[in-house]
């Protein structure tokens, strides 16, 4: 494998009230209110970091007072150490990736374990540390991140300022930015770096994690030059992500074939299988416009975010049926047989009722548009201007319009944004008309791109084609987990055919389908979610304990093992015995 060029390294120390794991807030100042900035216009590096790492573990981890974490599974046990971090670049990309290690002062230089890890969603270079930090850091092991293309490094073409290696906000040609567009007017909005960076950065999202790695080994080399050199011939490289962190390291399994990950563990992958799978933005266009109407069905009446006051269905979605109506696509005369022929449309797709009704939180949320628009811009490689579809990117002002971007929500982007608005005075503009149905022209513009022939649906299709998992190695140990009621990432479209796969081509992961798991953690504490779903990380942190065990401990790792029978935990909190563990 290619190594990894060494640019500017920036080298921090986290001790006493500032440690690795929570930047000092432990558990209970995790879940808390958003920690503060002494001056919320120009916040320090060390609040922003603060306040990233406690926006990552609050967007992945239940943290609520029902959920069991800190007590059934998990814990946020002070870790002190270093951070290394720098803009790592894959050869002819036009955007960084941002890396970092988090070293911890109880390093185990006797069991080198080096963990790697991709952000889930597309969130910034913490998005995975609710996962990869708080099973490794306190075992002694080094933690590599990469944001891999994506991230909350904004940038602001009103002022010309994007995001610097501290995570402060700079002006153009005052530092290296984690993303830096091509010039534009003030009236080009916002750019997103996963979005607008002209790169497909899915297709790299494998050789991003490799580079993390390599990072995270140098960097090991450089902490302890005595012990050097730190190798994957001496150092276990653990390789582990959820949701496209999950896919990344799947993606990066297939690059290996060298033996350069000793394991890998993928929580709810976002993965697209080369042969029975099917890619995320085929069935996210295909749910933006089909879900609303067939979550109209009465046998969706009792499923949280389905229903509005008094259990009916919701004003937009009724909509939707009559628009699908009108079009032809559906020929009932009620809402009650046009739900019914939606549903029927997406059965036939293979969508699950469990699939469908956990998607009725994403429906409700718009989040199927959302994604749809913003990977479209990726796979196009289209910058802040071009968008296809007529989505752009701009600050949200007076009655929702684009406006002014508000200068407290900009200079704490990088610490409180998800990487993909609408959210923190962000929003998503265009696709719209004024039709009742005012957002179904957009979604069948980002559908059409998906099932059309011309030359910007073929490339897209190519795009979305290099984004394809490669073969592992056969004798990597390789652990996939995912929900069984997962609506965002359905387990029929995207962790079961990658493993029907792979044991078609003579390789044996271990694959646990949880019931009753779904894909947001974080959501669970919401009324009336938590209680009819279980926690996926407790899952995720006991398959890395088994890896552990057969690297460290000379533990046979099993060619297969039986799901866990969880249970849900109604309205009272969590027990260890809800998660069916032994």
């Amino acid at each position: 494998m290619r190594e990894l060029d060494i640019g500017e390294v920036r080298v921090t120390e986290h001790r006493g009230s500032d440690d690795l794991l929570s930047a000092g807030l432990g558990l209970a100042g995790l879940a808390d209110a958003p920690a503060p900035f002494a001056d919320p216009l120009e916040p320090t590096a060390e609040e922003l970091r603060r306040r990233a790492i406690q926006t990552s573990w609050k967007g992945i981890a239940d943290l609520g007072p029902l959920g069991g974490y800190g007590t059934v599974y998990g814990g946020v046990p002070d870790v002190p150490g270093r951070e290394y971090t720098m803009f790592a670049r894959i050869p002819g990309a036009k955007a960084p990736h941002r890396v970092l290690l988090q070293l911890p002062d109880n390093f185990d230089k006797r069991k080198r374990c080096l963990v790697v890890t991709a952000s889930s969603g597309s969130r910034g270079i913490y998005g995975a540390i609710a996962l990869a930090g708080a099973w490794g850091l306190p075992r002694g092991c080094a933690v590599a991140y990469t944001d891999k293309g994506t991230g909350s490094g904004y940038y602001d073409y009103a002022d010309n300022s994007g995001v610097a290696l501290d995570g402060r906000r700079a002006k153009r040609g005052e530092a290296a930015l984690e993303f830096q567009p091509a010039p534009a007017p003030p009236s080009a909005g916002i750019a997103i770096k996963h979005m607008n960076s002209g790169d497909n950065p899915e297709a790299d999202w494998g050789r991003d994690v490799i580079q993390a790695a390599q990072f995270g080994l140098a960097m090991l080399d450089r902490a302890y030059p005595d012990e050097a050199p730190f190798t994957p011939q001496n150092t276990k490289i653990i390789a582990t992500g959820l949701s496209n962190g999950g896919g990344a390291v799947l993606q990066a399994a297939g690059l290996d074939h060298e033996g350069f990950f000793a394991g890998v563990v993928a929580l709810e992958p976002n993965v697209y299988a080369p042969e029975g799978g099917r890619p995320a933005y085929d069935y996210a266009t295909e749910a933006a416009i089909w879900l609303p109407c067939a979550l109209s069905s009465e046998r969706f009446a009792a499923v949280p975010f389905a229903r509005g006051p008094k259990r009916q269905p919701l004003p937009a979605w009724l909509v939707r049926c009559a628009s699908l109506r009108a079009q032809g696509k559906l020929s009932g005369n009620s809402v009650a047989e046009q739900a019914e022929q939606a549903y029927q449309y997406l059965r036939a797709r293979d969508w699950t009722d469990e699939a469908m009704s956990t998607a009725a939180s994403t429906t409700a949320f718009d989040l199927w548009r959302v994604i749809a628009a913003g990977y479209a811009s990726a796979y196009l490689r289209r910058g802040a201007t071009d968008m296809p579809c007529g989505f752009h990117y701009a600050a949200i002002g007076t009655g929702a319009a684009p406006g002014v971007t508000d200068p407290l929500a900009r200079a704490s982007w990088w610490a409180d944004a998800s990487g993909i608005p609408p959210g923190n005075g962000v929003g998503l503009f265009g696709g719209e008309n004024v039709s009742t149905d005012r957002t179904l022209i957009g979604e069948e513009c980002l559908r059409a791109l998906w099932t059309g022939d011309d030359h910007e649906s073929q490339a897209l299709h190519a795009s979305i084609a290099a984004t394809a998992a490669k073969l592992p190695r056969i004798d990597l140990p390789l652990w996939v987990l995912h929900g069984a009621s997962d609506g965002l990432l359905p387990t029929a479209f995207s962790s079961e055919p990658y493993v029907a796969w792979l044991r078609e081509q003579g390789r044996q992961p271990i694959y646990w389908k949880v019931p009753h798991a779904q894909h947001f953690d974080a959501f669970l504490s919401l009324p009336g979610f938590g209680d009819r779903h279980v926690p996926l990380l407790p899952y995720g942190y006991v398959a890395l304990d088994r890896l552990w065990a057969h690297l460290y401990e000379d533990a046979a790792w099993p060619t297969e093992l039986p799901t866990p029978k969880a249970v849900p935990r109604g309205a009272a909190a969590l027990e260890r015995g809800n998660l069916g563990l032994p």
